[in-house]
This record gives C-alpha cells, structure tokens and sequence, in this order.
C-alpha cells in the first residue's frame, strides 16, 4: 500500500475571530498551503486547539477543509481520545465526511498499558475501516507506545504510520528495524529534527512551521530526496523555529497564521496570546526569514 503522503503534512492551526471559528480565514489558509504545496493537511489536532473545539465545531471544520481540498492532497482527522467509544464516534464522523484517514493520539490521563494501547487502536481501527495514523507524543501523554507494540499495531491492515514525536532517535531506530516501511510510514513530529529524520530514512513530517512556511518546509524534503545535503539549507528553518520554542505549541504558531491574515491573534482558554514584546520579536524573524536575512 502506497503511504498517506511523502514530504509535509501540516497540522493545521484553527483561526478564530472574536472567540467564534472564521471559516473564511480558514479557507484563505487552506488555499495557502495548496499553492504552496503542502502533501496533507491534518485537520483537528493538536495544533487545532482540539480540546477547546465543540464535536459541532470540529465536523464543520473538517467537513469545510474536505469540501475545499476536493481530493488534491491527503486530508487526516484528528479523532483520538481517552475513550475508546468517543474515538470510534469521531472517526466514523471523519469517514461519513470524505477523511482519507484518521490520527489517533495515545489515551492520556486515564492512561493504559502496552496491552490496552493494542486493544484500543485495533479496536478503533477495524470499527472504522480507515487508515490510521498514530500519534505518540509522551511528552503531552506522559506515555509512549513501545516499539514492540508499534510492530504488533503495524501487522493491521488499517494501521499504517505513525507520528513519533518522541525526538528520540534510539526509539525511531527501535521502531524502525520492527517495521516493513513500504507499507508502514514513520512521519516525525518534530519540526527541529527532520535533518536527522530524513537522513535516517523517513517518509515526512507533521509540521506546526509549514502553517506558514509550507513551500520551504517541503522543498527541504524533495531536496533531501534529491540527494542533496541539506543541513546548511535547514539552518534558517532552524533559527526560525528556535523563536518559536518561546512557549508553548500552537501559541507561537498563531501569532504567525494571524500576521498572514488567518483569523485574529486568539486562542482559546487556557491557553493564551504570547505578550505584545514577544510577539513582535516572533513576527520579526518571520519577516527576515522570508527576506533571506535569517
């Protein structure tokens, strides 16, 4: 089976004006990345503020991207949980809408062990009957799904990559060799490593930065797949990135999406706007970035 995409995914930020969802933002965004060659869009995600979007918010986003999208890239819900029943809910939405595939997050809070991560995605993934994405972020979990349960998961038919966003190498290389990636896709979730991941042979990344770098971020890719170096070529990405880290995914993100016009600076609590000081340093970098001064 031919994987999802190859290249950048962008975990798509949710535009908001005056608290409310600005579908017309959203739009303006969407067209943004398709012309700016993005592989996958990734709809209802972290970067979507997800937990502050009603289940009514979160259909008409995904059906407005679906709709807009018509088929030109790969278009992957967000629809994992920490309940079992609630995913299945959402990922049968996602599919009834025209979703292409759908990414489930590690159930966190009321965490399970190795055994319960099985049961709860293959549970997921043979209700639902779509290729699925797992998502493994320890970091907003406090768990990780083990390599060897990645190589049991990776025997399903619908299972078919993953999102590590462990930026631990040791664990890519583990998940790796347990693994056939012809059929199953390792896609990083991690902006700052993809020099590294790429030169260790994977597939692409989900990216918070390609919301407003979407071309440069995916030229990256298709020159590594040229077999280019490119490290030096990364090194404005990176300082870009490093004025990012000032706080917390997607606060930064937005400040940006909002420079470009998408929606106003909001978020929605309990996260909140970086301060006017910070913000203008972030906008700062963006605009020597693009002018080749970074």
């Amino acid at each position: 089976m031919a994987h999802l995409f190859e290249g950048v995914g962008v975990a798509l930020a949710t535009p908001f004006t005056n608290n409310e969802v600005d579908y017309q933002a959203l739009e303006r965004h969407v067209d943004f990345l398709l012309k700016n060659n993005v592989k996958a869009i990734i709809v209802n995600g972290t970067t979507a503020e997800s937990p502050t979007l009603t289940d009514n918010e979160k259909t008409q986003v995904l059906e407005a991207v679906i709709k807009q999208v018509n088929h030109r890239v790969t278009i992957i819900a967000g629809t994992g949980t920490n309940n079992t029943a609630k995913s299945i809910q959402a990922s049968l939405r996602a599919k009834e809408l025209g979703a292409d595939a759908i990414m489930l997050i590690t159930p966190y809070y009321n965490k399970t062990n190795q055994r319960g991560l099985i049961k709860h995605f293959e549970t997921i993934a043979n209700e639902v009957k779509l290729p699925v994405v797992l998502y493994n972020v320890p970091s907003r979990t406090n768990m990780t799904i083990n390599p060897e349960t990645v190589e049991t998961l990776s025997h399903n038919d619908y299972i078919i990559a993953i999102k590590d966003a462990t930026n631990d190498f040791a664990y890519y290389e583990e998940v790796k060799k347990r693994i056939n990636q012809a059929e199953f896709a390792l896609y990083s979730g991690n902006d700052d490593n993809v020099v590294e991941f790429y030169n260790r042979g994977g597939n692409g990344v989900i990216s918070v930065i390609a919301n407003v770098i979407p071309q440069e971020f995916q030229a990256l890719y298709d020159a590594k797949q040229r077999g280019e170096n490119i490290t030096k070529s990364f090194e404005p990405i990176s300082k870009l990135l490093s004025t990012l880290s000032c706080d917390v995914n997607p606060i930064p993100i937005k400040a940006l999406t909002s420079h470009l016009g998408f929606g106003n600076y909001e978020l929605r609590l309990p996260l909140l706007p970086l301060e006017a000081a910070e913000t203008k340093v972030l906008i700062n970098a963006y605009e020597q970035f693009k002018a080749g001064e970074l």
